[in-house]
């Protein structure tokens, strides 16, 4: 097995899709995104999988279960399973971020330009792990 290594927040910062699967394990999955201004994730909950969030850069809000977070650069968020999220991006620049989910949400090598893209491909987690 190989792993993952890569400097993540180079591949953060570079990244422009709204999301993009980086690896997939069988417990966790690493995941960029790219929320452009005024845009957002969209209201979610995962009942079965936590997820974490690592601002890279830009400026936002975290909604967990009705309560607001302003967020920036550097910040990280853990969003337990049941809970109502939502990211949004606030700033002129796009908010650019990673997150991880415990376990896999997304088919492996995903690759969702905008919004939309994602909310069509009606995709999830199919077992199959990067390696």
């Amino acid at each position: 097995m190989k792993g993952f290594v890569d400097n993540i927040e180079r591949l953060t910062l570079a990244n422009g899709d709204f999301r993009r699967v980086l690896y997939t394990g069988h417990n966790l999955q690493l995941v960029l995104m790219a929320i452009p201004p005024g845009g957002e994730i969209g209201e979610e909950i995962h009942e079965d999988r936590d997820q974490f969030f690592r601002i890279e850069s830009g400026e936002g809000q975290v909604w967990i279960d009705g309560v607001c977070h302003f967020v920036k650069g550097d910040d990280g968020i853990v969003v337990p399973q049941g809970a109502r999220h939502n990211v949004i991006c606030q700033g002129r620049e796009p908010l650019r971020l990673y997150t991880i989910y415990g376990p896999p949400e997304h088919i492996d090598g995903t690759i969702h330009t905008t919004r939309a893209d994602a909310e069509a491909a009606h995709e999830h987690f199919d077992g199959r792990v990067s390696e």
